[in-house]
């Protein structure tokens, strides 16, 4: 039905129509006052309230962030074999571990706390830096209760972001079990294209696996996400 133009103008969107005052329009008004008000809300039914979105970014290790790694390493299973022999439920060997492993930053290798509202839920580092011809090798890890987010993925791409701003590299590897789809998923959206399969590179107790690489070049173009913020050393 096409509509027909009146004299006066529309009401802004979102306003309520002006009340009218004759003719069949005002008749109809008249009988919807006879309509009963609907029941109102009860008082335990609350107003759905957005929450604020959890404040991610890196940082260095810090001792005080012993609980959060304990509660990585108790609560993710799949992490005791990338630790090795390394035994961390108590909080005085994650102290422990965090200024002997986690802390210290050098030429050749820096780790940054992966922090949501300030509770360190994972690690992102670079090793085997080489400033001459420019190259590194990353390596990530994420608390199962942190994963699902896209959190390695942005953590990941950070580090790029700063080891070739900050550091002035130019190419950086990685490498992840070829049964482990998941840590794939995150070296293809942080920007790692995938270079070759290396046989049975590493070993986790008594088993060798072969391992798929990766490679990101500082002349790469970015990958489409935004990188945390980074606090530096």
């Amino acid at each position: 039905m096409r509509a027909r133009a009146g004299k006066g103008t529309a009401p802004p969107a979102g306003s309520l129509p002006t009340p009218a005052r004759s003719g069949r329009i005002a008749r109809a008004g008249r009988a919807a006052r006879s309509v009963p008000p609907a029941p109102s809300r009860p008082d335990s039914v609350q107003p759905n309230l957005a929450q604020p979105d959890p404040v991610a970014m890196l940082r260095p290790w810090r001792l005080d962030d012993a609980a959060g790694l304990q509660t990585a390493f108790t609560g993710s299973t799949d992490l005791a074999a990338q630790f090795g022999a390394i035994e961390l439920s108590t909080i005085a060997r994650c102290q422990s571990f965090i200024a002997e492993n986690l802390t210290p930053a050098t030429v050749s290798r820096q780790n940054f706390a992966i922090s949501v509202d300030g509770v360190a839920v994972g690690n992102v580092g670079i090793g085997s830096m080489e400033h001459r011809h420019g190259t590194g090798w990353v390596y990530y890890w994420l608390s199962a209760e942190a994963r699902g987010r896209g959190l390695a993925t942005l953590a990941l791409a950070s580090i790029a972001d700063w080891a070739f701003t900050e550091q002035g590299l130019h190419r950086l590897e990685l490498g992840h079990r070829t049964n482990n789809p998941a840590s794939c998923r995150v070296a293809a959206k942080a920007g790692f294209a995938f270079e070759g399969i290396e046989r049975q590179k590493l070993k986790y107790g008594s088993e060798r696996f072969d391992v798929e690489t990766h490679a990101r070049l500082r002349t790469d173009a970015p990958p489409p996400v935004r990188p945390l913020p980074t606090a530096t050393f």
